[in-house]
């Protein structure tokens, strides 16, 4: 568990660079491209500094509000509250406001900027279908989401993906409508203008499955964690394989909050099996239920 856990936080610390390089990349790049370095700085950085701002103060009631989540009442939903409560204690983590959402297919996730401002939420099919040991293990995994502050790093990365798409966008605007004066276009190499047009079309599909990598090794780096809190990986392996055997189809899906459930809401209808696997915000539930049992 130990080794799964150092393994993945080196994989992330790695992809994190690399995404930081190609936003530096795409700047430099798309700067000589038009001739307008300092305009495409100033720019980029207020953009970057106010949806930074946004994200990071109110994220969680953003998705609160796409889930159609609700505070979740201790008398009704007594088993998932105590789990989290209980789990809360072991782990010495402040407890987080607790949410459930009114769907019959079973899945939970975690939201919030850090432990003290964080939010855990599971659907009503969840806490009907599973037994008590694996909603404990469905807990588990979403405080250590909280505690790794794995939600805080995803909010991050989505920004960073927003960013690289919106210099894109820009970039094509601007050589489209730009200025026609012809010194300032000289401004621009010509190979620099032709590199920027492959960084455009190109590095939002890079920054997006970079994304998607940093989500699959948080999944993985949670089962880990999770795992070391409850002791018991089986309940957590059982926990997934009911989550993905189960044939529900959630009321909602929305595909910019599906990295955030235990498990993807997005069923083989939703997805585009020419890229089968390519673009999915989860591993593979075999593979995680597969290392779960070797622990």
């Amino acid at each position: 568990m130990y080794q799964e856990i150092s393994a993945n936080k080196r994989k992330t610390i790695l992809i994190m660079g690399l995404f930081i390089l190609l936003i530096a990349t795409s700047g430099y790049v798309f700067g000589r491209a038009t001739g307008e370095t300092t305009t495409w700085f100033v720019l980029a950085s207020l953009l970057a500094i106010g949806t930074s701002f946004f994200s990071y103060y109110y994220s969680d009631q953003v998705v609160l509000a796409l889930t159609n989540a609700h505070p979740a009442d201790r008398n009704t939903y007594f088993d998932f509250y105590t789990a989290v409560e209980n789990l809360c204690i072991a782990t010495g983590l402040p407890k987080p406001k607790i949410y459930v959402i009114d769907d019959e297919a079973p899945n939970a996730f975690a939201t919030g900027r850090d432990p003290e401002h964080a939010v855990v939420v599971a659907t009503t099919g969840l806490i009907k279908k599973l037994q008590k040991l694996e909603i404990e293990g469905v807990v588990a995994h979403e405080l250590s989401h909280i505690k790794n502050y794995d939600i805080r790093l995803m909010t991050i990365i989505v920004i960073l993906v927003g960013f690289v798409s919106i210099l894109a966008n820009w970039f094509f605007r601007f050589r489209l409508f730009g200025s026609s004066d012809r010194e300032e276009r000289g401004r621009a190499s010509g190979v620099f203008i032709l590199i920027g047009v492959l960084f455009a079309i190109f590095m939002p599909i890079v920054a997006t499955l970079m994304q998607l990598a940093v989500s699959r090794q948080r999944e993985y780096l949670a089962d880990a964690s999770g795992v070391l809190t409850t002791r018991y990986p089986e309940g957590l392996a059982t926990a997934l394989e009911k989550i993905a055997q189960d044939p529900t189809r959630m009321k909602v899906v929305n595909p910019a909050t599906s990295h955030l459930f235990i498990s993807s809401p997005l069923k083989e209808t939703d997805k585009n099996l020419i890229f089968k696997g390519l673009f999915d915000t989860h591993p593979p539930v075999e593979d995680r239920i597969k290392r779960l049992r070797s622990m």
